[in-house]
């Protein structure tokens, strides 16, 4: 009988064996290969060098605080890729709309009169690099102001910087904050 049991299990584990090294080894290691030959910006993490050195990547938004940089979304991680996670507030949350409130009467009182749903809304994973155009030109003239720049200079970065969706059809114009900012330090006028 334990002949017999062992004949039959051994089927099982070859396969349970053979599984293991195909979708645990062989089909990730043919994965990056792929991903590195085809795309290897991306498979390594859209990673943005300046002076050979990383500072920030295409995929995660950075907490720009600076009058004279554009501001990205809130985060609800606190821009911190390590946390990252919405703030499981649902929409019918008081503490939610408090914060928003609150975020809303600082744009207000720092001169914003219209307040576009990106500037005060954080994304689903918290730490969305994007920023609709609407909400970039909002802020062109503050960052203008603070690098003693021309507004419409500032705004054509701005128009420049404009992703369009993906094949004309997926998902919406949108600024990366990060690459404008380094397009705004590129421009000559240093950051306040």
């Amino acid at each position: 009988m334990l002949k017999t049991f062992a004949s039959a299990l051994r089927p099982s584990l070859v396969m349970t064996a053979g599984f293991a090294l195909l979708l645990g080894g062989a089909y990730p290691l043919a994965i990056t290969a792929a991903a590195q030959a085809l795309f290897p910006h991306q498979a390594n993490g859209s990673l943005i060098e300046r002076h050979g050195q990383v500072i920030g990547s295409d995929l995660l938004a950075q907490g720009f605080a600076a009058p004279g940089y554009f501001h990205p979304r809130p985060s609800a991680a606190n821009y911190d890729a390590s946390a990252s996670a919405g703030s499981n507030l649902g929409p019918a949350s008081a503490a939610l709309a408090q914060r928003i409130a609150k975020d809303a009467a600082a744009l207000r009182a720092q001169g914003y009169h219209e307040v576009p749903p990106a500037m005060v809304t954080t994304s689903a994973s918290g730490l969305d690099p994007h920023i609709s155009p609407e909400a970039a030109l909002l802020q062109a003239p503050r960052v203008a102001q603070a690098r003693h720049m021309p507004v419409e200079r500032v705004e054509a970065l701005v128009r420049a910087a404009i992703e369009t969706p993906l094949a004309g059809v997926l998902g919406e114009n949108r600024v990366n904050v990060l690459r404008l900012n380094l397009a705004l330090d590129g421009a000559g006028h240093a950051g306040a």
